[in-house]
């Protein structure tokens, strides 16, 4: 059988990346691919995005994941984008160039960026051939049927009514030069909270019933604080919307885990 394991939002925290997939069985210990589980079945690996800002060494997180996807048969490493990832490359492309409003707040990716623990270090070693392979990678996959994005949010459904049409629409976007089109997905992909509340599980199945799978799959919002926990006490994900939806974000930038998520179950 072949197992299937995500993790999200390392936030330039690398060491602890490194040690999580380790811990997994999915690394060897000098971090090099080994394409087993615990107990050695062929396996698939998805980064749910969020690999920049707010920690270290975002820069790093990037490098290590292409050089993974090198090792690793094609396919078996996959990576979906964050909203960080938009506002890294947002921030890469358009600076502090206005982003056109009605209203009279100043807007900018710049601004952003800095609000949001943009690291220099990031931009400065940022390079066009990472920045190309960036904007080629998905919003949403599914796999051992579930559905996997990285914000908790029904927003993708703007881009079209398929993970394909969704994935196409959104990466032909991304190809564009218009700022007031990038800073819709920087927009889309920083909304969260949809399956939360009363309303949250019904949220959920219809996105399910739209998209395929039978739970979803985020990252984005810290499960410690939806537990009301601190972060350094989270132990795994979090099963919620009638279990519908799995958060995996540990809060690595805030002092938690970096969660390497088994959904395949035994």
């Amino acid at each position: 059988m072949t197992r299937v394991f995500a993790v999200s939002d390392i936030h330039g925290h690398l060491e602890k990346l490194t040690a999580a997939l380790h811990a997994a069985g999915l690394t060897d210990a000098d971090g090099n691919w080994t394409g087993t589980g615990a107990d050695g079945e062929d396996t698939r690996l998805w980064f749910l995005g969020d690999f920049f800002d707010r920690g270290p060494d975002g820069i790093g997180v990037l490098r290590y994941v292409r050089g993974l996807i090198d090792q690793a048969p094609e396919g078996a490493i996959r990576m979906l984008l964050g909203n960080h990832e938009i506002l890294a490359l947002g921030m890469y492309k358009f600076g502090e160039t206005f982003v056109p409003h009605d209203g009279i707040t100043l807007r900018s990716f710049e601004r952003s960026w800095a609000l949001n623990g943009g690291q220099d270090r990031d931009q400065e070693l940022l390079t066009d051939d990472d920045v190309a392979w960036l904007l080629d990678q998905p919003l949403l996959g599914l796999d051992a049927d579930q559905l996997l994005m990285h914000s908790d949010t029904a927003e993708y459904v703007e881009w079209g009514d398929t993970i394909d049409q969704i994935n196409s629409t959104a990466g032909a976007e991304l190809h564009s030069d218009d700022i007031e089109v990038w800073w819709e997905i920087w927009r889309r992909t920083t909304s969260r909270y949809a399956f939360r509340g009363p309303t949250g599980p019904e949220v959920a199945r219809i996105l399910l019933q739209h998209l395929g799978g039978r739970r979803i799959v985020h990252g984005h919002s810290i499960v410690a604080d939806q537990l009301g926990i601190d972060p350094q006490f989270l132990t795994g994900p979090y099963l919620y919307a009638d279990g519908l939806a799995l958060g995996i974000d540990g809060g690595a930038f805030d002092g938690g885990p970096c969660l390497v998520v088994e959904l395949t179950a035994k």
